[in-house]
């Protein structure tokens, strides 16, 4: 028998009665939606049969309100300029907003940022949560999923990157804003839970965003008390208001995440603090609205089970069938919440951008070019070109005056280095460049202070908001910062990570400061150029390769002593650079025999080591390779006319680890680099322990080719 809940399920929730799960006192529709929410989560989870269920729940009012009240968001149009960024820095809790995003109907753009005409999230893409090829995978990825300002997955990741975000505000504001034209005024908000807190990369962040006094900020900490083992006790008992209070931000407590009115109110006084950013503490029960299961671990990491989601319908008053289900006049409701405001938005952005081209052609001019990642025409027209210098410069020292070239043209150039500009030479010098700090925004020189992990997080957020960002360190360091690198990659953003003391050529630090595996690592990651180039024009054309990737984080790797600058009357021009390798110097009228390939510092060994085999009657071709993952790209007539499959005698030399040469050298040929860490020595104590020494290479590219023409039966 048929009964009218099941021919109509909401006339089982459309009574009189007050709607459970939320306070008495709270509009019905309100209930109505967040208990949407709730039920959209634990279904998908279910259905799933994995996935985190319980944060969704207890955070369905917080985000809510959030959204339906405060946040300057336009579904219809996700990618306006003047919206306010909202990062759910607690990724495994995705389905609270893949819930968010399908009920306000968000719109999908594509990824050049046009409009698709269909919505981002559908109901499908919730029922095949976690699955192949749905706009809702386990955690929020940018990208993939419209309305999603960042992917967030390691915890802590999302804080970071929004204050990036929150500096690229500050920024955008000092340099474009003018009198009756705010064009650039949003907010920042952030959700993040206990493992947010832990990870020591939202420490380093929350520093810096107190030092910046970033109020445009506002984190909304869920202090559920639990983690995957079980409660916080085991292993967490800071003070965290106490903690942010020293890192000088405004801290607000809301005592239950359910206190609609009370989360209102925290939401407006973050909104009004203008001299520091706001720190909400929540407190919740994870798994909220699910009796069996409050309070504990398995509602965090598991699916209710349908025994549960039963249980927990009954008590919403909610209809156990049909899944996924959403009442009469939910998805209307936030079309005249935050869709109506959003609308408004969007037509007051458009109405004051166009009256500020008016106004201000060259600026609005500029802001479309960055929105859109498209270059000044001018962008490299003081690149510089290097004369042949037998002692020549550290590619860092190269690197810090392209830089200045390339920056000085590009106006939303930015950024700066963890405490290290004076070595890694990326200070911006040109006139009007600046510092960024609370008094001066507008600077363009970012000071990270000793906080690596942070800063490549930071730098993922200031791309985020269509920035151009880099971060520099010490290559060696790369390793506090790969969470952030990897990040970057998957998210496609033109980030530029500029490394130096990229080798054993760090000397006499010794083996703590000497990278050995980084470079590889760096390289075994998808979606990501890495560049070492071998003197000062390299360094140059790698800033001209660099400068229109639009999804590619590059790596820059440099030196920190000094490179010959190559003749580029003798050896070939360094323009070869954009297919990411190419002949530098070739056997004299004859097909080689014997093939060098160099990276970086080595690129000179391997020329010297050249002239002297060629003198021998050895035809022999130097290769430098400056990017591996940039010739892997080319196509095949080319890669092979650079390294001919029938020329099997080959050496890689490069004073880093061997790994991933192989590829090049193949069977028959031989990688010369680090096979243990290095020492605590002047470098030229070094290069001879280690063998990068003409006389060694030589001698080990003689007894290659000795052995390919010997097993040739030559």
């Amino acid at each position: 028998m048929t009964t009218a809940t099941t021919q109509n399920p909401s006339a089982a929730i459309t009574q009189d009665a007050p709607v459970s799960g939320v306070p008495g006192d709270i509009a019905r529709i309100d209930g109505l939606c967040i208990n949407t929410i709730r039920t959209l989560s634990m279904d998908a989870v279910q259905a799933a049969k994995s996935g985190h269920p319980g944060t969704p729940m207890a955070l369905a009012p917080v985000a809510y309100t959030l959204w339906q009240e405060t946040l300057r968001f336009d579904p219809a149009n996700p990618l306006c300029p003047g919206r306010d960024r909202f990062v759910l820095s607690n990724g495994h809790s995705s389905m609270l907003l893949y819930s968010l995003l399908y009920l306000t109907r968000t719109q999908a753009v594509t990824a050049d940022y046009k409009p698709t005409g269909k919505v981002s999230v559908t109901l499908d893409d919730i029922k095949g949560f976690r699955q192949l090829n749905t706009r809702c995978p386990g955690h929020p990825e940018y990208h993939w999923t419209s309305g999603i300002e960042t992917t967030t997955g390691p915890l802590g990741q999302g804080l970071a990157t929004s204050v990036g975000m929150a500096m690229a505000q500050r920024w955008l504001a000092a340099r474009y804003n003018r009198p009756g034209f705010d064009i650039f005024n949003y907010r920042v908000w952030s959700i993040c839970g206990d493992g947010c807190m832990m990870e020591g990369i939202s420490g380093e962040a929350a520093s810096l965003a107190g030092h910046q006094k970033l109020s445009n900020l506002c984190w909304i900490y869920d202090n559920n008390r639990i983690t995957i083992e079980g409660h916080t006790t085991l292993a967490y008992s800071d003070d965290v208001g106490t903690r942010f209070l020293g890192y000088g931000w405004n801290v607000l407590r809301v005592s239950d995440a359910n206190d609609v009115d009370l989360l209102r109110r925290a939401y407006a006084a973050a909104a009004a603090t203008s001299d520091r950013p706001t720190l909400i503490i929540v407190d919740s029960k994870i798994g909220w609205g699910a009796p069996t299961k409050e309070d504990t671990s398995s509602a965090h990491g598991e699916p209710l089970g349908d025994v549960e989601i039963a249980g927990t319908k009954k008590f919403y008053r909610w209809p156990e069938e049909p899944k996924f289900f959403v009442p009469d006049g939910v998805m209307e409701h936030f079309s005249a919440g935050i869709g109506a405001r959003g609308s408004a938005l969007t037509n007051e952005w458009n109405a004051l951008f166009d009256g500020y081209t008016k106004a201000f052609p060259k600026e609005a001019q500029e802001v479309r070019d960055m929105e859109s990642r498209t270059l000044p025409a001018d962008w490299a027209a003081d690149l510089p070109v290097f004369p042949a210098d037998a002692k020549g410069m550290a590619t860092r020292i190269s690197g810090g005056k392209v830089l200045n070239a390339v920056a000085k043209r590009v106006p939303w150039m930015i950024g700066g280095s963890a405490d290290l500009a004076p070595s890694t030479k990326t200070l911006m010098t040109f006139d009007g460049a600046g510092s960024f700090q609370a008094a001066t925004p507008g600077g363009r020189n970012l000071h990270f202070g000793i906080r690596e992990h942070a800063m490549g997080a930071i730098c993922n957020g200031l791309a985020l908001s269509k920035l151009h960002p880099y971060g520099s360190g010490f290559l060696i360091f790369s390793d506090y910062m790969k969470g952030s690198i990897r990040l970057s990659a998957i998210m496609d953003l033109p980030v530029t990570y500029i490394f130096t003391h990229d080798s054993i050529g760090v000397g006499e630090d010794g083996p703590t400061h000497q990278p050995i595996e980084q470079l590889a690592a760096l390289r075994a990651m998808p979606q990501i150029m890495v560049f070492r180039p071998a003197d000062a024009n390299e360094v140059t054309e790698c800033w001209r390769t660099i400068m229109p990737m639009t999804h590619h984080v590059t790596v820059m790797a440099l030196s920190r002593q000094d490179l010959p600058t190559v003749d580029r009357t003798k050896f070939g021009a360094a323009s070869g650079v954009a297919r990411g390798a190419y002949i530098l110097a070739d056997a004299a009228d004859a097909a080689p025999e014997l093939i060098l390939i160099g990276t970086g510092s080595e690129v000179t060994l391997c020329l010297t080591v050249h002239e002297l085999l060629a003198k021998e009657g050895i035809k022999v071709r130097t290769v430098s390779m400056p990017c591996c993952e940039l010739f892997n790209e080319q196509d095949q007539t080319y890669r092979d006319s650079v390294l001919p499959p029938s020329v099997r005698a080959r050496v890689s030399v490069e004073a880093l680890s061997t790994f991933g040469w192989e590829r090049y050298v193949g069977l028959d040929g031989l990688a010369i680099g680090m096979t243990t860490f290095g020492a605590s020595a002047p470098l030229s104590v070094l290069n001879k322990h280690f063998g990068f020494e003409t006389s060694v290479v030589a001698d080990k590219a003689r007894a290659v080719l000795a052995r390919v023409k010997a097993s040739a039966g030559r």
